[in-house]
């Protein structure tokens, strides 16, 4: 922002009492990680690159398609028609949006092996996943670094939103504690998403960036957010405390980073993989008739399996899968989400 014309572009933003012109030198010279750049990444991305964040990183590990386009807000047909990696899509978009800021967009898994690198250096980390597993290893290097982060996640109308800051809010694994793990969950790759309640959740997100950035944000003032878009209902409630109890903020015991919060997987015999899910049961009655729709479907008391070619899961009652028609671990673990939850 040394220039004029660069001053000009957020002009507006600085008439707003909220940033005024101290803030948006803090946002120059702030920078953002955004975890996976679908729905809720995109939409992040491109609201900060407007906003004038000076360095952004974004992280994913998926290729643009054209059914991502109904809500994924960066990307265009001539992306999806090259299958151009989400990240170097985000790239080239970002820098199209504002050339005065840095962006570096990243083709990578985000594991244990590299969070805590992929993840250092930055102000604040934006969470646009779509699985559990990744969040928790977000959790643990907010936690283990004193970094801020914001949880977000949408599936059909539905969308929950919430600010964790490392010692003056609950951390994510203090939000799913006591609850008996995550269960079966919905995917969008299942039951869908509308675009609306993408955009409203990532607007809730950005906003709470711009306060933790601008340095006017405050615990009391945060809430967690949960809504429905269809319905027309939401509800607002105050940021939980953090758990004396937790393993992770209270006792610092990072699992996830140690990968212990992840399932194993192996190779399995010819192209397939095999996911070691932990802890986790399965109706496996009810996940058929949820996914009769978008493949052929096979169950009895023990297993099912879902043929959407040229892939095929067989899933055992335990939450264990074997992932057949690839040896790609990271597409295992992205089919697994996308057709089981996480």
């Amino acid at each position: 922002m040394a220039g004029k014309d660069d001053w000009n572009k957020y002009s507006r933003q600085v008439l707003f009492a909220g940033i005024g012109e101290a803030g948006q030198r803090r946002l120059g010279g702030a920078g953002v990680v955004i975890v996976g750049c679908g729905a809720l990444g995109s939409a992040q991305a491109g609201a900060l690159a407007r906003a004038g964040v000076g360095r952004l990183r974004v992280i994913d590990r998926d290729f643009v398609e054209e059914s991502n386009l109904q809500r994924q807000m960066l990307f265009d047909e001539a992306d999806a028609r090259e299958a151009l990696p989400k990240a170097v899509a985000a790239e080239r978009k970002l820098q199209q949006i504002n050339s005065a800021i840095r962006v570096e967009g990243i083709v990578a898994d985000l594991v244990p092996e590299n969070a805590e690198e992929l993840l250092a250096g930055f102000d604040l980390i934006l969470d646009g996943t779509d699985n559990f597993e990744t969040r928790g290893l977000v959790n643990d290097v907010a936690v283990k670094h004193g970094r801020p982060w914001v949880y977000g996640a949408v599936v059909g109308s539905y969308g929950v939103t919430m600010p964790i800051v490392p010692g003056q809010s609950a951390c994510f694994t203090c939000l799913l504690e006591g609850q008996g793990g995550a269960g079966l969950e919905e995917t969008c790759d299942t039951v869908g998403v509308i675009n609306p309640a993408v955009s409203w959740v990532a607007a809730l997100q950005v906003s709470q960036a711009l306060q933790l950035l601008v340095g006017s944000w405050t615990a009391e003032a945060a809430r967690l957010h949960r809504g429905d878009l269809w319905r027309n209902e939401f509800h607002a409630s105050p940021l939980p405390r953090p758990r004396p109890d937790c393993r992770t903020c209270a006792r610092r015991e990072f699992v996830h980073l140690a990968g212990q919060g992840r399932p194993q997987i192996t190779l399995c015999g010819r192209n397939s993989v095999q996911i070691h899910e932990r802890g986790r049961r399965l109706d496996l009655e009810q996940l058929g008739r949820r996914l009769a729709a978008h493949g052929e479907v096979r169950h009895n008391d023990y297993l099912l399996r879902l043929r959407v070619p040229p892939y095929e899961l067989t899933v055992f009652a335990d939450g264990r899968a074997i992932i057949g028609g690839t040896t790609d671990s990271a597409l295992a673990r992205s089919l697994y989400a996308r057709y089981l939850g996480a």
